[in-house]
């Protein structure tokens, strides 16, 4: 079976921590994309087409939950798995009540992670699907035909 890359993109303040992990998931097959701040991250979403991001909550400037609701405002099809390290993971659930489909513990172990954006890009796709099917049942009914 062919597998599709997810188009990930990581949003995180440590440049070494966001290094590995891009290492680590592109040789998993996954098409990686980088960001090092929330306004980064905007931008890189304008210009490419993303499945998940992956986004620590704790950054300065615009931080994760910020970031996190620009994203579900202009791109409410991406999933977002928030990264969170010990102690504020109060603040990852308010993030999944904003939107985000899930949250990693930091360090997070490699295996959970490729679970995680597995689902997230399912969800995203069957999201994606239902949109196209209602589009579709709309058309029709439009043109008569049903």
């Amino acid at each position: 079976m062919i597998k599709i890359p997810i188009k990930v993109l990581i949003v995180d303040d440590e440049k070494d921590f966001v290094e590995i992990f891009s290492l680590r998931l592109e040789t998993q097959g996954e098409k990686v994309f980088t960001a090092f701040s929330g306004k980064e991250a905007l931008k890189v979403l304008e210009q490419k087409p993303i499945d998940v991001v992956i986004l620590d909550i704790r950054m300065p400037g615009m931080d994760g939950i910020d970031t996190l609701k620009e994203i579900k405002k202009r791109y409410p099809n991406v999933e977002v798995i928030l990264l969170t390290g010990h102690g504020s993971t109060e603040t990852a659930v308010d993030g999944m009540k904003l939107g985000a489909f899930d949250y990693l513990m930091k360090p997070a172990d490699f295996e959970d992670i490729k679970i995680k954006l597995e689902n997230a890009r399912k969800r995203k796709d069957e999201q994606e699907e239902r949109i196209r099917q209602a589009e579709l049942r709309l058309l029709l009914r439009r043109s008569g035909d049903i």
